[in-house]
């Protein structure tokens, strides 16, 4: 979690809150990937793409 809070602290600092969205959509992705791995959604989501 301390990557986290050091992220949110750059995005204040630095103000680049432009970068939120890109995270968000990439942990997205990771987390259907993960999804998808070895279940039986995986035929659904590929109808998606």
């Amino acid at each position: 979690m301390d990557f986290f809070k050091e992220f949110w602290l750059f995005l204040r600092v630095r103000k680049k809150y432009w970068l939120l969205p890109i995270l968000i959509i990439v942990l997205l992705f990771g987390g259907l990937i993960l999804l998808t791995e070895s279940t039986a959604i995986a035929p659904f989501i590929y109808t998606l793409f």
